[in-house]
């Protein structure tokens, strides 16, 4: 039978060229025990109409698993293989990338910092049950995993699956091997599996009050190397399909902002204070020469927005969720009142109504 929906889009994903090429992380851990329950030649169907499931929704990468269903599909896996640390595996040995979009802007981000602060403020925006809250106070940074909506009780596959991802990718981007300084979990185990230990590089401590890694500070502050440029090329090539406005003589401070700006929306910094450091101005000199160019900061932060909604909207794998993160904001909500303020549509309305109309060109 083969689950190999993922490896399929990792290997086209780069030549495709397009966001909505970029594999969804939706499902992808629920996807990834299958393909071991597959391998082992058990019965997979069987065990997924436990879970609710056919095989033909399982096997569609546009089906959306909720949580819930993930964590089931995780234990009965684990139950199926007679695998305690099933999550903890998988983890270990899945290419980071299938975790999609958000993999790119952490890996294309400044330091550990704002590659954490993607990732918490993507978990936010997609509210798929796990989100992340980063901080740092004194001389520890902690990443703190919590569920909504779901019941955490007795849950420890998919916790387990997100510790180690997290860990992964801060050593993967800095290429060394961190170490945490504590984790705690709140599940309890009857002892310390050597494996846990021998990738962690120190004890788990089970039982806690909360899921929570902690680095020393100057580990958040490490920066990235060998930063990941493709989202960020990406970004560009849709920025100049998006903007039909081009300066007509040369480049202007506009066009250096707006260049500047595409790349940062995603990691939630698109604000005239970073803009201007980027560009090699005080924040007074930036707005001082853009009124020279008769337009404003802020102006040209909207005018961009407005731009690549529509644009990123054109990819009907994409999702509106997505689409709001790439821009910068917070909050689903948001880019909704805004696309509205712009088009008097909602975003998916705008969608539904280009899908039909390229529907209706299309037929002869």
């Amino acid at each position: 039978m083969g689950f190999d929906i993922l490896s399929r889009a990792r290997a086209s994903y780069r030549s495709a060229g397009s966001l909505s090429a970029i594999p969804s992380a939706t499902g992808g851990i629920a996807r990834l025990a299958c393909a071991r329950i597959d391998a082992s030649g058990q019965d997979t169907a069987a065990l997924l109409s436990k879970a609710g499931l056919t095989l033909n929704d399982f096997r569609d990468p546009a089906v959306r698993l909720e949580v819930a269903t993930q964590i089931k599909i995780l234990e009965l896996a684990a139950q199926e293989l007679e695998d305690d640390i099933l999550g903890f595996r998988l983890a270990r040995s899945f290419d980071l990338r299938e975790i999609g979009l958000v993999y790119y802007v952490m890996a294309s981000s400044e330091n550990v910092a704002d590659a954490v602060r993607a990732a918490e403020r993507y978990s936010r925006i997609m509210n798929d049950g796990v989100r992340l809250r980063f901080e740092m106070e004194g001389h520890t940074a902690t990443i703190a995993l919590e569920y909504v909506g779901v019941d955490r009780r007795g849950e420890r596959q998919q916790i387990e699956f997100w510790i180690v991802t997290l860990v992964r990718i801060c050593r993967q981007v800095t290429e060394g091997r961190l170490v945490p300084s504590r984790l705690q979990v709140r599940h309890l185990r009857a002892g310390m599996p050597p494996e846990f230990r021998t990738f962690f590089g120190r004890d788990v401590e089970f039982g806690a009050d909360g899921d929570v890694i902690s680095f020393p500070v100057p580990v958040a502050l490490l920066p990235l190397v060998g930063r990941d440029g493709y989202l960020h090329d990406l970004l560009r090539h849709y920025a100049d399909e998006a903007l039909i406005r081009k300066a007509p003589q040369g480049a202007t401070l506009r066009s250096r902002v707006e260049k500047t700006l595409t790349t940062l929306l995603p990691h939630g910094r698109g604000v005239a204070k970073e803009v201007a450091r980027q560009v090699g101005l005080s924040t007074r000199t930036l707005s001082r020469k853009l009124r020279e160019e008769k337009t404003s900061f802020a102006e040209i932060l909207d005018q961009l927005r407005v731009a690549l909604a529509k644009r990123y909207l054109e990819e009907e794998q994409l999702p509106v969720s997505e689409v709001a993160w790439l821009l910068g904001y917070r909050e689903l909500s948001s880019l909704t009142h805004a696309f509205k303020r712009w088009t008097g549509m909602t975003p998916r309305q705008f969608r539904s109504r280009s899908q039909h109309k390229l529907s209706c060109s299309e037929k002869p």
